[in-house]
């Protein structure tokens, strides 16, 4: 498997797909918003932010995977993004599971002053809802349980290509 995963990180369809599985779930959450009218809260608008996060690493190894520093670029804003979604998603499963006062979020967004994505994309990344209401169940998980679900298949398959990038050696064509 391993040797599979080396041979194939090396083209663009699995980055590709990476890139398309993330942005499924972008539409996802705009289908949330605008068809099911569920308010997206200060949280969930920052997870959707993870997920851009790895639509773009997908994107970025998908130019030319060939290349090692691009290829590791891409990984490296994968894991990052993957790992504070899971975060993110911990979080935002604690406050709905166990209210408290002292257990809340912000009602408003606080992007840093050189990427205000609520005020450039508003439609997108703007909370309107509370982090502690839980508006939609799948199989009796609310959706940042599933989103924790989600964050982890993407950090464990990081993890299965890290590895074989790392512990795999490469074949040579041609052995004297």
């Amino acid at each position: 498997m391993f040797n599979y995963l080396k041979r194939i990180a090396v083209t663009r369809t699995p980055w590709i797909l990476l890139a398309s599985t993330a942005l499924m779930l972008e539409f996802a959450a705009l289908f949330f918003q605008y068809q099911m009218k569920l308010d997206p809260c200060v949280l969930c608008v920052y997870e959707r932010t993870a997920v851009f996060g790895i639509v773009i690493a997908g994107l970025i190894a998908a130019l030319y995977p060939a290349s090692i520093l691009l290829r590791w670029f891409a990984m490296l804003l994968w894991g990052a993004s993957a790992s504070w979604g899971l975060f993110l998603a911990l979080k935002h499963t604690g406050i709905q599971l166990f209210p408290s006062p002292s257990n809340t979020c912000d009602f408003a967004a606080s992007y840093p002053a050189w990427a205000k994505l609520d005020e450039w994309f508003p439609w997108l990344f703007q909370p309107t809802g509370f982090c502690d209401e839980i508006q939609w169940q799948f199989f009796g998980y609310t959706m940042p349980q599933t989103m924790i679900g989600v964050y982890t298949v993407y950090l464990v398959v990081l993890i299965a290509l890290l590895f074989s990038e790392l512990f795999v050696k490469r074949r040579l064509l041609f052995r004297s």
